[in-house]
């Protein structure tokens, strides 16, 4: 089928790309987990009360960068190393030679499948780009050579963010300092390429622009054919783009390090979120007016953005529905974004309960303004999602929100569980979320024998009752405001509104 552009696609981008139709992607940018081991987690709450030392922060996971040689791994292996058509059977056989059976091998796996649905639906003219950094890069990079041949190798681009001083000193090696952009066409020599510029530096005008003409524009002589002819500085683009750029930060959680980088504006939080003037840079240089931007692993939405900011139609597909939510509260130009692959319905609810019962539970968290799914998923402690409100209770001075959501059929004693849950971590509140409206007297009553909890002038139940129905028909659990996940103040825009 031919995708729906100007959409957000949630789900694996392999599944979700399985459907599509080869030459769907004018230009692709992607930015993949790199296997670093770590799970990136965003803080909930940075600058209102539940950042102060000893109080308890909420987290979210934004997803999860470690790898397992497990029974998937093993099996998709397996099944590749069998086929005699897999691009990529002879560089992974050749990997799990090198490097054994573990992480690496299972991550390289997973990226295989993923670069090859990639290669199909990039368009002739189009390019690829593969951001990543030194955990994976080299067997990344093999893997692309392989995928879509040596030969169409554009340019291995050094993205130099900078560091504070100081700020990545970690034993006994240099400090980290870049990333690397791999760019490949589908076809060398057919692919859009824009050439940049950047500013002369002030030594260059100084020593080269010497002269001023009777209006005040500086000017250097060179000689065409024999005449000598001004150039003006106004009219000259700059330095042709090099592989390095070093003129483009990364942006930080403790904002005002690199004032140049626009970070007032842009942070929202997530981990590994780039700076829009990088995905604008890539888009220009390898992309049209109206040409189609995919970004399969699109985070908060920066690729997408930058796309839409540059009058590019794109395509955005991430597996995390907090990040769906997140993108959602960008400003776009043109009209509402469309969203594929949540459920709009309660048939489709009780399908993702039943079929992916982590993603509904993430899902259920985000219909609610202010809370996050709870970073653990097995073993959670009955703590599905967490919150902050803006100001404290004035009965217990506490103000977090605990969730915990049931896709199943409801129990008396889950609802019990969760009222010692609540009571056991302190917490202000407590949402308990079902699919359908809970219609049992027993259970109204036993949460309401916890009692109402004040925040200034109005009283809210200490735990109460909400279902998915209940969204779906508009309604919304009755709650004091909530803080914004990531600057602590008011929710404002979009997040967690009906889709």
């Amino acid at each position: 089928m031919k995708p729906a552009i100007n959409t957000l696609y949630y789900g694996d981008c392999l599944e979700v790309m399985s459907d599509w139709d080869d030459d769907v992607a004018d230009l692709i940018y992607l930015d993949p987990p790199f296997n670093s081991n770590a799970r990136y987690n965003i803080l909930f709450g940075q600058g209102n009360g539940g950042s102060r030392r000893g109080e308890r922060r909420a987290q979210m996971m934004a997803f999860d960068d470690t790898w397992h040689w497990d029974t998937a791994a093993v099996e998709r292996y397996l099944l590749i190393e069998r086929s005699q058509t897999h691009p990529a059977r002879e560089v992974l056989a050749g990997f799990r030679a090198l490097i054994g059976d573990g992480g690496m091998l299972a991550y390289l796996v997973y990226m295989a499948d993923r670069l090859i649905t990639l290669r199909r639906v990039l368009k002739p003219h189009g390019t690829i780009y593969l951001h990543c950094d030194s955990t994976a890069g080299a067997y990344l990079k093999l893997l692309m050579d392989n995928i879509f041949g040596a030969d169409n190798l554009v340019n291995e681009v050094v993205w130099n963010y900078g560091t504070p001083s100081g700020g990545r000193v970690s034993g006994r090696r240099l400090v980290k300092a870049h990333d690397t952009l791999y760019v490949y066409a589908s076809r060398f020599s057919r692919h859009v390429f824009n050439r940049q510029y950047t500013p002369y530096d002030d030594d260059y005008i100084e020593s080269w622009f010497r002269h001023t003409d009777e209006d005040g524009r500086r000017y250097q002589t060179r000689s065409r054919d024999g005449t000598v002819v001004r150039q003006y500085l106004d009219e000259s683009p700059g330095v042709p783009m090099s592989t390095v750029w070093t003129d483009i930060k990364q942006l930080y959680a403790q904002r005002g390090w690199f004032p140049n980088t626009r970070a007032n504006q842009e942070y929202l939080g997530y981990p590994t979120q780039k700076p829009l003037n990088l995905l604008e840079r890539v888009i220009q240089m390898s992309s049209n007016e109206g040409d189609v931007v995919l970004d399969p692993f699109c985070g908060c939405g920066t690729t997408v953005a930058a796309a839409d900011n540059l009058n590019r139609k794109w395509m955005g597909i991430d597996i995390s529905p907090f990040a769906i939510e997140l993108i959602r509260t960008r400003r776009f130009q043109g009209s509402d974004v469309n969203v594929s692959g949540v459920p709009f319905d309660m048939e489709a609810a009780r399908l993702m309960a039943a079929d992916r019962p982590f993603e509904f539970e993430k899902w259920v968290v985000t219909r609610v303004p202010g809370l996050v799914p709870n970073a653990r998923q097995v073993g959670d402690g009955g703590i599905d999602g967490r919150g902050l409100t803006l100001d404290k209770s004035s009965d217990s001075g506490r103000n977090e929100v605990l969730a915990q959501v049931k896709g199943g059929r409801f129990s008396l004693s889950a609802l019990r569980d969760f009222l010692h849950v609540v009571e056991r971590e302190g917490a202000a509140l407590g949402l308990f979320i079902t699919l359908d409206p809970v219609d049992s007297r027993s259970a109204r009553a036993e949460a309401a024998e916890a009692g109402t909890v004040t925040f200034g002038t109005s009283s809210y139940p200490k735990v109460q009752l909400w279902s998915v129905a209940q969204w779906f028909d508009g309604g919304h659990p009755d709650l004091p405001a909530l803080a914004d996940p990531y600057t602590g103040k008011p929710m404002v825009g979009s997040l967690g509104v009906k889709m």
